[in-house]
Order: C-alpha cells, then sequence, then structure tokens
C-alpha cells in the first residue's frame, strides 16, 4: 500500500496551490495522510477528488467548515498498522512521552503544526512522524512532504521528499 503523508499545506495562504509532486504523489497514493491547517474547503474538495482514499483532521488554523468536516483525531488501521492522525502534540521537550501516552494503542503518529519533519519512536514503540510543509518551510531548508510503502502491519521505504524552490508570488 502506497501512502503519502502531508500537513500545513496553508493552501492559498502560503501557495495557491500544492507543488506538482505532491500531487503527482497524491494521485499514485493509494491512502493521503494530511494532518492539518488545510486552511481553504477548496483544498480539501481538491484532495477528496484526487486521492483514492483520504485521511485527514483540521488544525488551529482551519476555521468552522473545515472543522465540521473533519476530525480532530483520526484513527485508521492501513495494512496492519494501526496509524492515528493529529495536528498538535506539544512542543518537542517530552513529546514521545505524551504521545506514546496519549496513543499508545496506535503504531504511527502523524502529527503537523511545526513544519519541521520528524521521524522518531517514542517508549513502547510508537513512530512518530510529521512531514514538514510542502508549502511554508518556515526555517527549514526544503519544503517537504513524506511517501511510505505499508505490508503486514509494517512501515516500509519511508521518504522525505525536498521540493524545489517555489517561485514567489507575484
Amino acid at each position: 500500500m502506497r501512502l503519502v503523508i502531508t500537513a500545513d499545506t496553508h493552501v492559498p495562504k502560503r501557495a495557491r496551490d500544492l507543488p506538482d509532486p505532491l500531487w503527482d504523489a497524491v494521485r499514485s497514493a493509494d491512502v493521503v495522510v494530511h494532518a492539518g491547517d488545510w486552511v481553504d474547503e477548496s483544498l480539501l474538495d481538491a484532495m477528496q477528488d484526487r486521492a483514492r482514499r483520504l485521511v485527514g483532521v483540521y488544525g488551529n488554523n482551519d476555521g468552522p467548515a473545515l472543522r465540521a468536516r473533519l476530525p480532530e483525531i483520526a484513527r485508521v488501521e492501513l495494512a496492519g498498522l494501526r496509524i492515528a492522525v493529529v495536528h498538535e502534540t506539544g512542543p518537542a521537550a517530552g513529546r514521545e512521552a505524551r504521545c506514546a501516552e496519549r496513543f499508545g494503542d496506535c503504531d504511527v503518529l502523524v502529527f503537523g503544526h511545526s513544519h519541521i519533519p520528524w521521524d522518531t519512536v517514542a517508549p513502547g514503540g510508537l513512530r512518530l512522524l510529521n512531514p514538514g510543509s510542502p508549502t511554508d518551510r518556515r526555517r527549514q531548508p526544503y519544503a517537504t512532504f513524506l511517501t511510505a510503502e505499508l505490508s503486514d502491519g509494517r512501515l516500509d521505504a519511508l521518504t522525505l521528499h525536498r521540493l524545489p524552490p517555489r517561485t514567489p508570488r507575484r
């Protein structure tokens, strides 16, 4: 099962649209996971139209319309892997322990908010993944998203994709 993981897209505030490499990955994925901060419903609509299956949550920058359509926390089992998705996990210090306590019944936790790629394992084996942001790299060297392959309860071939610099808005 091919998985795309993204978050903090902030369309149209940070970019008019998602970068083409991310849209290409969305179209070829079996499942797309979005960890919040969509900003506009039109991106959710476009993602639903292009993704075979979408698992998404709302973020702190998502207003009432998106919150009415998306949960704060999503839980799903994919290829035998128990995955939770949430936007915010709090400060980096102590994140693994907090998340292990809150999501200890899962194998993988996907989160966003910081725009900083993250891949660690918490006590008890919970893997924490943050794909960064494909549109707003903040202090990171690249805008990013993740892809992975899932099979038999395993997450394999996890890849952090670095996106080319955007052309500035005019």
